[in-house]
């Protein structure tokens, strides 16, 4: 049987990621940043990857990363949707690196593991695992094309561009032309690549390591959307304990108990979607069916949660200076990244062969 509860390891992980955050990503910080011209948060980035080595937990020790499994990615990505920490962990220590071990490339894994170069994979954060996937043209190990969508492009040192010759290519940042896009998250910038003969270097095939990838990243997106829906349900409960009106506290009255208590239902289900995705990628049983479900019931709920915490804060909730509205933006961007819930359902319907009415 999947066990789903934390181990000891787990817990000592999130409790040292959890101050981290608590010392270096205050909500006042985060918003401060996204009024800036560099909203990644490289500092804090530096202190993730490189002094705690969490860049590299999916890297196996030989190839210079700490060998741990996505349970304990799960964890980190867990507590840094708590805080909507703007750093590219999901798109650098998940996505590019599961892309590069789908590849073989050492080199480029090592780096990446050492948090000290950053990877994005230069495919829209809008495509799923069943999706397909845009290209770029290939000619003479040259890349040309235009490629939109692409998250945390602005902060990488190399992307990963998948062209039309099957191949995916090694690029350098500054080979390209990064043009930043207008994103309804501020936390997790998007970008528009433009290849105009940039020099590529060919690491594997485009098929199987985007698919890994994005598989891995919808399966671990879930666990970031269970720390911005847990955050969300907590600062609420919290809140309304403190918030009076009639002179008792806002959270004694029976209409709203039954919609915190929904939610927190709706959360505990949360949670258990993503712990299995999780197990699942780790172990590499029933995956595809275990990613499809945790994502096609995670993203309704975060938006849910973040959506019931911006109305139950009241006139605070709807100002720019409350964190809420970061967490709702999030909630949003992550319900379309990595494929829709509908597109898990679907996919999840095929894989059980359950067909239509």
């Amino acid at each position: 049987m999947t066990d789903l509860l934390y181990s000891e390891e787990e817990e000592a992980l999130r409790a040292a990621v959890r101050d981290l955050l608590t010392d270096h990503c205050p909500p006042a910080g985060v918003l401060a940043r996204t009024e800036s011209d560099a909203p990644h948060d490289r500092a804090l980035w530096k202190s993730l990857a490189e002094d705690m080595g969490l860049a590299g937990l999916l890297v196996p020790e030989e190839q210079g990363g700490q060998g741990a499994s996505h349970r304990e990615a799960a964890v980190v990505l867990e507590e840094l949707g708590r805080a909507v920490a703007p750093v590219p962990y999901l798109t650098s220590a998940v996505v590019a690196t599961e892309a590069l071990l789908a590849c073989g490339d050492a080199e480029l894994l090592e780096r990446l593991a050492s948090g000290r170069t950053i990877g994005a994979l230069a495919v829209g954060l809008h495509t799923g695992p069943t999706t397909g996937v845009r290209t770029v043209r290939v000619d003479n190990a040259t890349l040309h094309g235009e490629l939109t969508g692409i998250a945390d492009a602005a902060v990488a040192d190399v992307l990963l561009v998948p062209a039309d010759d099957g191949g995916l290519y090694a690029v350098d940042a500054d080979a390209v032309t990064i043009l930043p896009q207008t994103s309804l998250d501020l936390t997790r910038p998007l970008a528009t690549v433009r290849l105009a003969g940039a020099p590529g270097r060919r690491v594997g095939d485009t098929g199987p390591a985007v698919r890994r990838a994005l598989r891995a990243a919808a399966g671990l997106l879930a666990s970031e959307q269970l720390g911005v829906a847990d955050w969300a349900l907590t600062e609420t409960v919290r809140y309304l304990k403190e918030r009076k009106q009639f002179n008792r506290p806002v959270g004694g009255f029976q209409a709203l108990k039954h919609r915190l208590a929904r939610l927190w239902l709706e959360t505990v289900h949360l949670r258990a979607a993503a712990r299995a995705a999780a197990d699942a990628l780790a172990s590499g049983r029933d995956t595809d069916v275990t990613v499809a479900v945790a994502q096609a019931y995670a993203a309704p709920v975060a938006v849910r949660a973040t959506e019931e915490a911006l109305q139950l804060h009241g006139g605070i909730g709807m100002t720019w200076e409350h964190p809420v509205h970061l967490y709702l933006k999030r909630a949003k961007a992550d319900s379309i990244a990595y494929g829709t819930a509908g597109a898990h359902h679907e996919a999840l319907a095929e894989l059980v062969d359950l067909q239509a009415p």
